[in-house]
């Protein structure tokens, strides 16, 4: 009965001991920072290959506005941004090597834990194989179930000598297991640190081209700065042309808002806080646009920022800040302007300076497309989100194409980036 009671105390601890270790095993693989640091590794990695085709398409952008021998305005511009996306790859491939030593760290920690668990079961399979022998043959375990006083107590040692036997088996196989775990764990180990060398070099060749760049800048602002007198009549220029764009889009709201009561009367329309007269269906309209904040389409199919939103100094004139009221969006020659979203054609004006603009109302909403050559679309024409409306003017001696859009809520101008969703 002692060895029977030894037996069974045994198989009982290595059972627990057994499930402890692959609870925290489990708890290891599943929960550890190595699983939660996945996603955050896809993101990073998005987020790294998405500046890197921003940067490309910035490329091809300043190689068109160099086949002028003439440095100009919108070629630092553009410019600028492109040392701005290359910081921000920078930081990416920084973020990325900062996960990837969170990696490290934590594997070396996994390891370490496997390492422990292994000599631990090792040891316990070890003091479990010496107890075996010392128990006795195959002959002494004959004799200690015929030994039995009845065919129950027989049955009972049976199953302990057989649940004894599995058990055995099972902390070989878990041995086994755990080690190829551990190499696993190695290979990886080394993998990844593999790939944060090769990011580390890629760090240091992106910082050779910022300062390349930053450099390429500051030559370009010198150039730019023997022109103050040009780019002041240019900025004057395009001052006017904002003013007198401003001042049509107003007129569009106040001939709106004039009409709002007499159409309310005879349709039974309502009139918004805006004071504009809106159907039934417009409002819908309106709200539905207010609730597209921050996922709009952009208006064109592809191009970058190069004018935002707000008061900025000026890139070369000092103690001069250039106002915007929306956003200017550099693209290819030859791109087309496109509906943000579905509404009604307001208004189609031309602005000296500024080319032809087009107006869109939906409900209490207006986009505003200006510095187009052509127009595809005629007023009181209803359009549908991403329909081409236009097609954007290119500046010859710059080898510019520009697309200048606003946003406004009845008189209030809003800062189309924040409608705009990711490209």
């Amino acid at each position: 009965m002692d060895m029977i009671k030894t037996i069974e105390k045994k198989i009982i601890f290595l059972q627990i001991l057994l499930f402890i270790v692959v609870a925290v095993l489990l708890l290891f693989i599943y929960f550890h920072p190595i699983s939660f640091a996945q996603n955050s590794k896809e993101k990073l990695k998005k987020d790294k290959e998405k500046i890197e085709n921003d940067i490309a398409y910035t490329n091809q952008l300043l190689a068109e506005t160099k086949k002028t021998t003439l440095i100009s305005l919108n070629q630092l511009i553009i410019l600028n941004n492109k040392i701005g996306e290359r910081e921000e790859l920078i930081d990416a491939i920084s973020g990325e090597i900062e996960g990837l030593d969170n990696s490290i760290n934590s594997k070396k920690e996994l390891i370490d834990k496997l390492s422990l668990d292994l000599q631990d079961i090792k040891t316990e399979y070890a003091r479990l194989i010496y107890q075996s022998f010392r128990s006795g043959n195959s002959y002494d375990r004959i004799v200690f179930l015929f030994s039995a006083d009845d065919f129950n107590q027989a049955y009972f040692r049976m199953k302990y000598l057989q649940q004894y036997s599995e058990y055995r088996k099972k902390q070989a196989a878990m041995i086994i297991s755990t080690q190829e775990l551990m190499s696993e764990n190695l290979t990886n180990l080394a993998e990844t640190k593999s790939g944060k060398i090769k990011l580390l070099h890629n760090k240091e060749k992106e910082k050779e081209n910022l300062t390349q760049e930053k450099n390429e800048k500051n030559n370009s602002i010198k150039k730019l700065k023997l022109k103050e007198k040009e780019l002041t009549a240019r900025l004057k220029e395009k001052e006017k042309a904002s003013k007198k764009l401003k001042k049509a889009v107003e007129n569009i709201i106040a001939i709106e808002v004039s009409k709002a009561p007499e159409k309310a009367k005879k349709s039974g329309t309502t009139i918004t806080k805006t004071n504009i007269n809106l159907t039934s269906e417009e409002l819908v309209l309106s709200n539905t646009f207010e609730k597209s904040k921050g996922m709009l389409p952009w208006p064109l199919e592809k191009g970058i920022i190069t004018g935002r939103f707000g008061e900025h100094p000026h890139p070369v004139l000092q103690n001069i800040k250039v106002k915007n009221n929306g956003i200017d969006i550099s693209t290819n020659s030859g791109a087309n302007a496109r509906c943000v979203y579905s509404g009604k054609v307001t208004g189609i004006v031309n602005i000296p300076g500024s080319n032809k603009a087009i107006i869109i109302r939906h409900g209490d909403y207006l986009t505003v497309y200006s510095n187009l050559s052509a127009v595809f679309v005629k007023s009181g024409e209803k359009v549908s989100a991403k329909q081409n409306i236009g097609t954007i003017f290119t500046n010859a001696d710059e080898t510019k194409t520009e697309l200048h859009f606003e946003i406004w809520y009845g008189k209030t101008i809003l800062n189309p980036s924040d409608w705009l969703g990711k490209k």
